[in-house]
């Protein structure tokens, strides 16, 4: 099994498609997971992965990008008081 970002996918076409007569390949397109296989029925569709209890605790780019953001203004903020408050008392 590989997985390999549609990009990739593109760049590299032949290699993925002499891969897949071996393998399963997986394309990863944004949020969508896609399997390229060899098969030889025709026309074969099956859906592959269906959302588990992992993808319904998983949160979204933005959301994490939120979080850290919080965290190194939190982080920052800290740091800052704790340079101020050594700084004072190096003054007393």
């Amino acid at each position: 099994m590989t997985v390999v970002s549609s990009k990739e996918f593109a760049i590299n076409q032949n290699k993925y498609f002499d891969l897949a007569m071996k393998e399963q390949v997986f394309i990863q397109r944004g949020d969508n997971i896609f399997l390229f296989t060899h098969s030889n029925e025709k026309f074969k569709s099956e859906l592959i992965f269906e959302p588990d209890e992992d993808f319904y605790q998983s949160i979204s780019m933005e959301e994490l990008r939120k979080r850290v953001l919080n965290d190194v203004h939190q982080w920052y903020k800290e740091k800052n008081e704790s340079n101020s408050n050594s700084s004072n008392t190096a003054i007393s």
